[in-house]
């Protein structure tokens, strides 16, 4: 039987910030940066299918246009 490990969820927001933090100065500007962390705790969710659409939608945003950019055409 697998031990039950528990994650305290403050620990693992102060650990993904940190981690966000260390990429943050390949962005420019806020918003691709936000986006890439939306699309980062996306891709780590519940959602049944993952792609740009499904996580777009989960973030809030009205399109994936924005994931989209941020994968295919945006400079880093």
């Amino acid at each position: 039987m697998a031990a039950g490990h528990g994650i305290d969820p403050a620990r693992w927001r102060e650990a993904f910030d940190t981690a966000m933090g260390r990429i943050a100065g390949r962005f420019a500007r806020y918003e691709p940066r936000w986006r890439a962390g939306r699309l980062v705790l996306g891709l780590l969710s519940d959602l049944p299918r993952k792609n740009c659409w499904t996580i777009a939608e989960w973030a809030g945003e009205a399109s994936p246009h924005g994931m989209q950019h941020l994968l295919s055409r945006a400079v880093w």
